[in-house]
């Protein structure tokens, strides 16, 4: 093997692999989708707390893989090399919210579809899939549940409690139940006809009932 054939065979003559035009060109689409990513997520996340560190990493994400898929798609042997070193890769980081996994996916989906070049099919599926999340992730549903308890002297109190609830809210549904000696503990789920939490008041008020609490849910409903 002579110096010429060490210079062959070096990295160097894959410089012009990809052409400077077609990098820029796909950074600059995955940066600004990515960042279009980062909009529609923060628009509908409905946690408890925003991660802007998530949202910068959906930017990242974007554009790494689209660095990525570029210089498979440039060589052949380095893209059966890529395989297998990204194979040993694993991600330890706790993804709290289901639709987080979403936009991870649709980041590196962005970053796929650009480097092989549709560039239509990147920007017009990013469209339709943010309106989409607009549309259907900031839309409720069902009616937000919340849960009464209730602690009465006798069955007579819990009977008239139960009676007034039925009337002050949309759907009351006795969850357990615990009696004992001089005291009974009702805990329904309830549906508010409106914003309107005075009923509570009025129904700590009354004969027979010892306290009566309001807690919201602020979970995932099932049901």
């Amino acid at each position: 093997m002579t110096f010429q054939d060490i210079f062959k065979s070096s990295f160097l003559e894959n410089v012009t692999s990809v052409s400077l035009l077609d990098m820029g060109l796909a950074l600059l689409l995955a940066f600004g989708l990515g960042l279009f990513i980062f909009f529609v997520y923060k628009r509908t996340f409905s946690g408890v707390m925003y991660s802007s560190g998530f949202g910068v990493t959906l930017i990242a994400m974007a554009m790494i893989t689209t660095v990525v898929i570029l210089a498979v798609t440039s060589n052949v042997v380095l893209s059966l090399g890529m395989v297998g070193a990204l194979s040993i890769v694993r991600f330890r980081a706790a993804i709290k919210e289901p639709l987080d996994i979403a936009f991870l996916f649709w980041s590196i989906t962005v970053g796929i579809v650009l480097a092989a070049g549709m560039i239509p099919l990147a920007v017009v599926g990013s469209l339709v899939i943010g309106v989409v999340l607009l549309v259907f992730v900031n839309k409720k549903w069902h009616l937000n549940p919340y849960i009464v308890v209730v602690h009465c002297a006798d069955y007579e109190s819990e009977r008239r409690a139960k009676e007034f609830l039925d009337k002050q809210v949309r759907r009351c549904v006795v969850k357990s139940k615990s009696a004992q000696k001089g005291a009974i503990e009702l805990n329904m789920e309830v549906r508010l006809k409106n914003e309107d939490t005075d009923f509570i008041n009025i129904l700590s008020d009354m004969e027979g009932v010892r306290s009566a609490v309001l807690v919201s849910y602020n979970g995932d409903y099932m049901g």
